[in-house]
């Protein structure tokens, strides 16, 4: 959907700076010919004659008014910051379902808002990063998640474990995986099908955060994404790509199960929840599904 809106939006902008445009150029001048020449032939014009004679079109009146102000959206929207709602959740603590989000899209360079072609090189995704990504294997549909792997980095996730090798160009005396400590938090603050999961604290590159573990759930290595010449759970991450899980560990579809995020596919870095409501309905509710039962204030500001 919001890579169709991003079309209309623009679709739309074109259309009336267009027709604002033309009317510019061709018409308006006609118009103020035409008022000379009705104040030479007449001593005394009426202000209903002179605004019959000046007034413009309905069709030019709507495009002289929604063009500034659709023109700014789309420039808003496309290139600084567009707005996002998390509608599962994978990136539990992190963000949970009822957050609106604000995401940064020039962090990762400016995009043309149809073919999403880079137009200015500004920034790359750093370890720790929750960033929204075009799903790979279908881009019509936005991701977020957080950037785990970087280009060259061999992760490893084994028994639940995350580890990450960088980059060793060499191939001799390379050291050896890190593996990203956990410092359990509390249990049971979430839960999931009635089990109490396990929050833990772990840190990314700069980025200290917190997960999610499920320890009823296995970690599913049999639907892990397959590498040549790796063992299962391991994923060499190639050029130009990432490695994207979500802080919801046990529940998360991620780059373990379907691979990389191509660098084509980054939309932007989530930078902020600017507003986030509770859903909390009961079966006897007789409020749609959709409506708010609350605000939580207290989610508002950077998320980390």
């Amino acid at each position: 959907m919001a890579a169709y809106f991003s079309l209309i939006l623009v679709l739309v902008t074109l259309a009336s700076g267009l027709v604002w445009l033309i009317d510019v150029v061709f018409f308006a001048p006609k118009r103020r010919e035409n008022l000379l020449v009705a104040h030479a032939n007449s001593t005394q014009l009426s202000a209903d004659a002179i605004d019959k004679i000046i007034r413009e079109p309905v069709l030019v009146e709507t495009a002289h008014s929604i063009f500034p102000v659709i023109a700014f959206v789309m420039i808003l929207r496309s290139f600084i910051y567009e707005p996002f709602q998390i509608p599962s959740g994978s990136m539990m603590p992190t963000l949970l379902i009822g957050d609106f989000i604000l995401v940064e899209k020039f962090s990762y360079g400016l995009r043309d808002p149809v073919w999403r072609s880079k137009l200015v090189e500004i920034g790359e995704p750093e370890r720790g990063d929750v960033f929204v990504f075009k799903y790979p294997e279908n881009p019509k549909i936005d991701y977020i998640k957080r950037v785990v792997g970087l280009p060259g980095d061999k992760i490893i996730y084994r028994n639940k474990q995350l580890m990450i090798q960088a980059p060793c160009e060499t191939g001799i005396d390379c050291p050896a995986p890190r593996v990203i400590a956990h410092t359990e938090i509390n249990r049971g603050e979430f839960t999931q099908d009635n089990v109490p999961l396990i929050r833990l604290s772990e840190q990314l590159g700069d980025v200290e955060h917190d997960i999610l573990m499920n320890p009823s759930r296995p970690d599913f290595r049999q639907h892990f994404y397959p590498q040549p010449g790796l063992q299962v759970g391991e994923f060499l991450v190639p050029e130009g790509m990432y490695f994207a899980m979500g802080d919801n560990r046990d529940n998360s579809t991620d780059s373990r199960f379907w691979g990389f995020v191509p660098e084509e596919n980054l939309v932007g870095k989530a930078v902020a929840i600017w507003i986030s409501f509770e859903f909390d309905h009961k079966r006897s509710d007789w409020l749609p599904s959709w409506v708010p039962t609350g605000v939580r204030f207290d989610r508002v500001g950077g998320i980390h």
